[in-house]
This record gives C-alpha cells, structure tokens and sequence, in this order.
C-alpha cells in the first residue's frame, strides 16, 4: 500500500533508539524513553520545502498520529512538528 500524506503532514519512519551507551552499558526498554528522530518517508504538496523525502529530521515528542501500513510503524506528523534536520557537514578547514 502507498500512503501519500495530505494537508501538509509529513510521513516519517521512527528510527530506534540505541540499545547501548557509547560506553557500552545496555539500556533496557523502560531506560530508553521515546524516540523522537525520523527518516522522511512521503511529503505532502503543500507541507514545508525544507525536507524531502530521505532527511532525517527531529520531530516534537508525543506529536503527530501513528499509523502502521504493511506491517511497518510510521508517524503522520504536521509540518509544524519538525523541528530540525540533519545536514551533512563539509570539512572543517584548517
């Protein structure tokens, strides 16, 4: 199934959050908390120019409808709920 979002939403895959510290410690699921960083799936005709589909973005915590299509877990998100997204940085001059 193709969902396309309308009303300037933005459909964005929720990215799991990391299972372990930097320093190697194990978090359990309850340690976790939510995640609130996404992969850009669809974008609607009218919603913001600022992101495409394959940004990852940040979005507002407990924003946005869930919505599962095809047995995957997706986040229908009003443009007005992004908040940032990542950039690739060029080299850092000398």
């Amino acid at each position: 199934m193709t969902m396309r979002p309308i009303n300037a939403h933005v459909l964005v895959e929720p990215l799991e959050a990391a299972r372990t510290t930097p320093g190697g410690i194990h978090l359990p699921d309850s340690a976790r908390g939510e995640q609130s960083e996404g992969k850009v799936i669809a974008v609607a005709e009218d919603a913001t120019e600022e992101v495409a589909v394959g940004d990852r973005v940040i979005y507002s915590e407990s924003s946005g409808t869930e919505v599962d299509a095809d047995g995957e877990k997706y986040i229908l998100l009003a443009s007005e709920d992004l908040l940032a997204k990542y950039e690739a940085a060029d080299e850092i001059p000398e």
